[in-house]
């Protein structure tokens, strides 16, 4: 045990070591003869894709790097470099963690997922399409690492369920670590709505900011609700039907746990009522925005105050129970601790080193480097870059990777006259689809975490999940998404 430790603190030493080499070299050398500013920032940006990489630094730490480094060296002041920290994006993944964390405490999230699953039926491949399906339904509208968090403890309960029945030892293995990996990858995949997944946030703020240009909540959903539902589907064929099949089958035993459940919860509480409707206020306006904004001109709502206002609401909305004569509400700042405050400096640490290569003109020196590779069909280039996004994910957190890649993949796309959405959207999505390690995304280290899950078989179907999503999304946003008929430039 101590040797091991000893090796991992090694390998973090290692790594920071490395990442500082490599920011000095780059900062002395200057092997591309850039201006002072600009090379400063490259290398900036290369220290902290390094350290991603590596994860011998926590990545929220990474994040506050441009913080420190852009004031030392003039490149900006420390003003104008925390608006980035203070974007609208980084409060409405706020609010839509607060939420989270209100249907969590009332428990409204396991009588969601319970209903669903009774729905489905109790064999074991029904067992997991009723996962699959509560899964991809709360990861719509909460953070994919909540939601995982959220279905972690219903999915260990059934699994010992299960494994009390007479099946085969096999069936069991297969069933339970498809039914752990199928919460992870249904978290990653729900990709239908803007706050689906943080990614999806990171490029649509890109976009806004660089273009001016608006994709409507309910626009994105039209498009891209269909695609999730295309990749639960591919999901289960692969990973139930392809490689890991089971021949669990109904028993008297899983329907007892799933109604002795549903009986534990009993009637739906005040708390579990008031915070469904304030979920689905919020629901409602994120879809119907543009419409209340059409109709009346006394407000004007938009994604990020709606996410607040809901948040705030939960403060101030009494729960219907009482503690020492005192009403409780809805949420509780001693709630706060389990908000991801470190994902919210990931996202401002990712906008202020895109926003500095961007005016540093080095994304369209890269975007122009890259139109040089001589592929000019649109099918190709959303193909090889998808590749490269899905891949490039397994190592680097896939909100740092879209805030970086944006720029690139804009810069490239306007060099060879292509709007920015043909190949942003599927770079995006391309993000949230990294399968085969359990450091890609949070859900997966959750789901590994179980130790039902061996790395070999991870790393098979996840690299079959990985190379099948690729070629879908290629396919869908080639010949889907030109028909919505987005476009940043006319």
């Amino acid at each position: 045990m101590c040797s091991l430790i000893l090796v991992k603190i090694n390998g973090q030493i290692t790594g920071i070591i490395i990442g500082i080499t490599i920011f000095f070299l780059l900062l002395f050398i200057n092997p591309f003869h850039f201006s002072q500013n600009a090379n400063v920032v490259l290398s900036v940006a290369v220290l902290m894709i390094m350290w991603w990489i590596i994860d011998c630094v926590p990545n929220p730490v990474v994040a506050l790097l441009p913080l420190i480094i852009f004031p030392l060296f003039s490149i900006t002041t420390i003003k104008e470099i925390t608006k980035a920290y203070s974007d609208p994006v980084v409060f409405l993944f706020m609010g839509g963690f607060f939420i989270g964390i209100a249907i969590e405490k009332w428990n409204l999230h396991k009588r969601l997922a319970l209903n669903i699953i009774k729905l489905t039926g109790t064999n074991g491949n029904n067992i997991i399409i009723g996962f699959i399906i509560s899964t991809a339904f709360l990861s719509l509208w909460l953070s994919n690492t909540a939601t995982t968090m959220m279905m972690y403890p219903i999915a260990i309960s059934m699994i010992h369920i299960v494994s009390n029945q007479s099946n085969s030892e096999q069936d069991i293995k297969n069933f339970s670590m498809v039914l752990m990996l199928s919460i992870a990858y249904s978290s990653n995949f729900a990709i239908g709505t803007i706050i689906g997944t943080p990614t999806n946030i990171a490029y649509i703020n890109y976009i806004e900011e660089k273009f001016n240009y608006e994709i409507g909540f309910l626009d994105w959903m039209k498009l891209f609700i269909p695609l999730t539902i295309i990749l639960m589907f591919l999901l289960y064929w692969i990973m139930v039907k392809l490689v890991y099949p089971n021949n669990i089958k109904s028993s008297p035993e899983s329907k007892k746990f799933m109604n002795e459940e549903l009986k534990n919860l009993q009637k739906i509480s005040k708390p579990e009522l008031r915070v469904g409707v304030v979920f689905l206020t919020i629901i409602s306006c994120w879809i119907f925005k543009d419409a209340i904004n059409y109709y009346q001109q006394f407000i004007k709502l938009d994604d990020t105050n709606i996410a607040l206002i809901g948040a705030v609401s939960l403060f101030i909305i009494p729960s219907g129970k009482k503690e020492n004569q005192k009403h409780i509400m809805l949420l509780d700042w001693k709630d706060a601790d389990k908000m991801a405050w470190g994902i919210l400096l990931l996202f401002g640490g990712g906008i202020a080193i895109a926003n500095a290569l961007e005016s540093q003109n080095l994304m369209q020196k890269a975007g122009m480097y890259m139109s040089e590779i001589g592929v000019q069909h649109i099918f190709i280039l959303m193909l090889i870059i998808t590749t490269f996004s899905v891949f490039f994910s397994e190592l680097i957190s896939n909100v740092a990777q879209v805030m970086v890649l944006s720029p690139v993949v804009t810069s490239l796309a306007i060099s060879l006259k292509l709007d920015p959405l043909l190949l942003g959207i599927p770079m995006t999505i391309g993000a949230s689809c990294a399968s085969m390690l359990p450091m890609s995304t949070p859900p997966n280290s959750i789901v590994y975490a179980s130790n039902l899950i061996k790395m070999k078989s991870m790393l098979k179907i996840g690299f079959i999940l990985n190379v099948s999503s690729i070629v879908i999304i290629a396919l869908y946003c080639y010949f889907i998404q030109p028909l919505i008929h987005w476009r940043v430039i006319k």
